[in-house]
Parts: structure tokens; C-alpha cells; sequence
């Protein structure tokens, strides 16, 4: 199975699994499965701990080096036809960040592992 990891579980899977529910845990932690980040999710970390909003012990590219590519999960490329479902797709959320994390998940008909219950609202599967 593929999976789209949303910004606040790449976090929460990377600082501490207490904040993860079993299901979400164990989607990650099986093999089979593919995790996949989005360039989206590392732009708005980014934009988050230049404002102060996020805080962490270590750099940004170390903590890419250590939360994305030490745990074997692959990058899901922003592709135009990511975006194309982002003309019709109703703003139940209005987070750019998440409103592209469920477009990508469209367009590429997989799930997100997300705490976020308005991602039930589009028609993608949440895994929590």
C-alpha cells in the first residue's frame, strides 16, 4: 500500500510514537507498505520554524536527513497533474498545505495518515 504521511505524523512519528494512534503506527512501521512524503509537507516545516511556530533540537536538513530519508520514506514529486484536482476540490479545509497533501492523494489514489478528521470530507482514504 502506498501512503502519503501528513506534516504533523512525519513530526510525530519522527519525535515520539506516543502521539500515534496503533492503526497509524503500524501502517509505517509495515514494510510492505510505501511511505511517502510530499515536497509540500518539508516547505511548510520549513515555513513554520522560520516563524517560530515549530521548534526542534536539530537543523532543518538534519532533521530531513533524519525523519525522511534515515526512515526509508520516498518523496512524492509534485506533479501538475497533482494540482489539477485543486479546481474543483471543495474548501472544507482551507490550509494550502493540506488542501495539496489531498490533491496529490487524489490524483495518485492513495491514503494519507492524518489525525485530521476534514480530511473525511474529500475522497481520499485517512488511515488513523
Amino acid at each position: 500500500m502506498r501512503l502519503l504521511l501528513d506534516t504533523h505524523t512525519l513530526i510525530w512519528y519522527f519525535e515520539t510514537h506516543a502521539k500515534m494512534s496503533a492503526v497509524a503506527l503500524a501502517a509505517i512501521l509495515d514494510p510492505a507498505n510505501q511511505k511517502l512524503v510530499s515536497p509540500a509537507t518539508f516547505w511548510e516545516i520549513a515555513i513554520k520554524l522560520g516563524t517560530g511556530k515549530y521548534i526542534f533540537a536539530e537543523s532543518f536538513s538534519e532533521f530531513v536527513q533524519h525523519a525522511i530519508h534515515d526512515n526509508g520514506f520516498a518523496i512524492l514529486p509534485i506533479e501538475p497533474s497533482h494540482c489539477e484536482p485543486l479546481v474543483t476540490l471543495p474548501f472544507h479545509h482551507r490550509d494550502p498545505f493540506d488542501r495539496l497533501l489531498i490533491s496529490q492523494a487524489m490524483a495518485e489514489s492513495i491514503s494519507i495518515i492524518s489525525a485530521d478528521p476534514i480530511f473525511d470530507k474529500y475522497p481520499v482514504q485517512r488511515l488513523w
